[in-house]
């Protein structure tokens, strides 16, 4: 598939190079994605249940589930931080990965063994912890394995690997229901070995550059890691990042979104693990043109237009359109071009604003400020959920979404480029 033609390959093992449109890209950056759509399998399994198993299962109020789905956005976000720097003082950002990786498929097997909403949510948290700690080192990773210009392309082409687990993983969960008789336990006992296939090859087939060889005492030694403020001086991430907690703040959870599609349609428990599989399946196709078509016309101007779809996903759920499936496939769309214009493109605005020494941290930092301000917007979404209805909470929603849109928009927050 996508395979390395360029110095990467050295790094990544020594495959030979394919031609034609899979030219280009580095190994380093299809192992991780082979990684992540393993990883995302495990992931989406449990998550495609897990509003109905909350909800329905375990009795959880649209309030408290707001907390959780706050809590599996950001709560742990900071932890990103303290990834990116660990990983930029050892230069171990494999390491550092692999540590969240293991930790989450941990967490995969301790979903057996609890049976209340907040112990859930406290596996859940450590979940979190996991992925805050490896995408960042993950990210810096893809992003160091490639020259500025093609940042789009190579997180396109990472994100569509992950992706495809995303796809597979509700898909998974919905087989496993249909002939499992435990159910949600036979869920996680598959989600917990995919997770832990995941972190085997992550140790087996992803190669790291080895870091710079110390310089003896007598000569010019090695400068040191630049601190963390050093990032508060570079505009560009500062813009970036406020853009981001902006518009985060007003973000939908995709969780949601499916609680409102199944409640309108009237769905099946059995089939409510598919619905992801349409937005995964859009987010697939789209995931390696949006990123070349961010390297294009501007990374910051698609990121933009990705977060008017998402409103357009709202306001789609907000008509009075008749629920059947003109109405699942508008919204799922919108909700799959939503992601492929605006998770992976964010990171590729960022990798070039950055110095190598300081890549991971920076990342982290952008991560950090999306995903503290997606936690806020999950609790006031569930929480005008509890106390207005799901009808006028989506409103409220969106109506906040396009009022920050048309903010960053005046505002220049979002100012194009071909190569931000």
């Amino acid at each position: 598939m996508y395979l390395s033609t360029s110095r990467a390959a050295d790094i990544a093992g020594d495959t030979p190079a394919p031609k034609g449109p899979l030219r280009a890209v580095p190994g380093t950056v299809f192992a991780l994605g082979l990684v992540s759509l393993v990883t995302d399998v495990s992931a989406e399994m449990v998550t495609a249940v897990l509003p109905l198993y909350l909800m329905a299962g375990l009795g959880m109020s649209p309030l408290a589930f707001g907390a959780l789905d706050g809590l599996h956005q950001g709560a742990t976000a900071l932890l990103r931080l303290v990834g990116g720097r660990i990983a930029d003082r050892t230069h171990r950002r494999k390491l550092v990965a692999g540590t969240g990786y293991a930790l989450s498929a941990v967490c995969k097997a301790a979903l057996l063994a609890v049976t209340t909403p907040w112990s859930v949510a406290a596996v859940l948290a450590a979940d979190r912890t996991g992925k805050g700690l490896r995408t960042a080192p993950r990210d810096a990773l893809i992003s160091l394995s490639v020259p500025p210009q093609e940042q789009g392309r190579a997180f396109g082409v990472h994100r569509a690997l992950d992706t495809a687990g995303a796809l597979l993983g509700p898909l998974a969960a919905f087989g496993v229901l249909w002939v499992a008789v435990d159910g949600y336990e036979a869920v996680f006992t598959v989600s917990c070995c995919t997770a832990v296939l995941g972190v085997v090859m992550l140790a087996l087939f992803v190669r790291e550059a080895p870091a710079p060889a110390p310089v003896p005492a007598a000569a010019s030694p090695r400068a040191p890691l630049p601190p963390v403020r050093t990032l508060l001086r570079l505009p560009g991430l500062r813009r970036l990042c406020l853009t981001a907690a902006v518009l985060g703040l007003f973000t939908v959870g995709d969780a949601f979104l499916y609680l409102l599609l199944q409640r309108r349609l009237d769905l099946s428990a059995a089939y409510f693990p598919l619905l992801p599989v349409g937005t995964a399946a859009v987010f697939l196709l789209a995931a390696l043109p949006v990123g070349r078509l961010a390297d294009r016309l501007g990374r910051r101007r698609v990121f933009l237009g990705g977060h008017a779809l998402l409103l357009g996903a709202c306001l789609l759920l907000l008509a009075p359109v008749p629920a059947g499936a003109p109405l699942v496939v508008g919204v799922l769309a919108l909700l799959g071009l939503f992601y492929a214009a605006t998770d992976g493109v964010l990171m590729a605005a960022a990798g070039p604003l950055l110095p190598a020494e300081l890549r991971t941290t920076g990342l982290a930092a952008l991560q950090t400020a999306q995903a503290l301000a997606r936690f806020a917007g999950s609790l006031l979404f569930g929480a005008a959920w509890t106390l207005w209805g799901p009808g006028r909470a989506l409103g409220l929603a969106a109506g906040g979404l396009l009022v920050s849109l048309a903010a960053v928009a005046v505002s220049g927050g979002l100012r194009a480029g071909r190569s931000s």
